[in-house]
């Protein structure tokens, strides 16, 4: 059962902060340049990839499906968790994933983003890490 607990509160601390992050991105101006200059350059300016649309728009939709990846990866494991704890455990491949997705997202909160997110993602790692050695160590 502590196993199960485990992957439900690092799955949980996924969720919210995947939510919180997609609030922000379409509901807040948290997302936004303190300097306004910066934003209407954005707005202004396209990559060198397309014309088709402003960096901007880029900034905002890689926010946005930044947090629907967080969301499903938490939906997935809250899933897992709460009704196929028997697929978890004779499936270490399942619990390897999320150990291998968490850290990557530890790694990129290490060299791209602040310690809320980093101090989440640390703990939810550390969950999935637990779970794993208790089931399969």
């Amino acid at each position: 059962m502590i196993e199960q607990g485990l992957i439900l509160l690092g799955a949980g601390i996924y969720g919210v902060l995947a939510t919180t992050h997609l609030i922000y991105t379409f509901f807040s101006n948290k997302f936004d340049a303190r300097d306004p200059r910066v934003t209407e350059a954005m707005k202004g300016s396209s990559p060198v990839l397309t014309r088709r649309l402003n960096l901007w728009s880029a900034w905002v939709g890689f926010n946005g499906s930044h947090s629907l990846g967080g969301m499903l990866f938490s939906a997935v494991y809250l899933l897992l968790g709460i009704g196929h704890m028997d697929l978890l455990r004779s499936s270490p491949s399942f619990l390897i994933l999320a150990i291998v997705t968490s850290l990557a997202y530890l790694a990129l909160g290490l060299r791209y983003w602040f310690r809320t997110p980093i101090l989440g993602i640390a703990i939810a790692t550390v969950c999935f890490l637990t779970a794993a050695a208790r089931m399969f160590g």
